[in-house]
């Protein structure tokens, strides 16, 4: 099984936020692949099923923690080890201020950089699991951060979000396979960030 994560806030107003991006991008995967209902599990919201790939169909969770950003591990943690699900199956999609806005990158590993929910996911798991970063860009001033990533997207920003999200949606049979270079490779396909030539895949 591969457990899929999306990092954000459980309260309505901050839907619509930078820092909820994650869990919007989950909304698109169990919408495309018909995943759910939602249920309140694992000190979140989770759904599960079955997504057809090319090579079989592969078991999927999908999870948005309610334990809000910064303790994020604590869900995260529990569902893992329900389910005896390894860190290397374990994806985790968040917003990411280092990434210029629209760009997308799939690592495994390395430091939280000061995210925090990334810091309590690795307080709450052994082993490296992989980040799906989804940039947002930065403010210019750390001490803006805090408003920047709580600030809803903005209009002249949902249209790459849209689609950015819609091609990790659709890029996800290859996720659930472990094509991991084919999926980084798809998602920057289907979505190339603003500014870069379609042409150049």
């Amino acid at each position: 099984m591969l457990l899929i994560v999306g990092l954000g806030n459980p309260d309505a107003k901050y839907k619509k936020n930078r820092h909820n991006i994650g869990f919007l991008t989950l909304d698109e995967i169990a919408d495309r692949w018909s995943l759910g209902p939602w249920k309140a599990r694992f000190q979140g919201a989770a759904c599960g099923g079955t997504i057809d790939t090319d090579k079989a169909p592969q078991k999927v969770l999908l999870l948005k923690p309610g334990t809000y950003y910064n303790e994020s591990g604590r869900a995260v943690g529990e569902a893992a080890r329900y389910f005896n699900i390894p860190a290397d199956k374990i994806v985790v999609f968040h917003d990411e201020l280092d990434l210029a806005p629209g760009k997308f990158r799939l690592k495994t590993g390395g430091g939280h950089a000061g995210n925090n929910g990334l810091r309590s996911i690795k307080a709450h798991i052994d082993g490296e699991f992989r980040r799906g970063r989804i940039g947002i860009g930065h403010p210019g001033d750390k001490n803006r951060v805090t408003g920047y990533v709580l600030s809803d997207i903005p209009k002249a920003d949902q249209g790459w979000a849209g689609d950015l999200m819609d091609a990790i949606a659709r890029s996800v049979p290859l996720l659930a396979n472990e094509d991991y270079d084919a999926f980084q490779t798809r998602v920057t396909h289907l979505a190339p960030a603003p500014g870069k030539d379609e042409t150049d895949s």
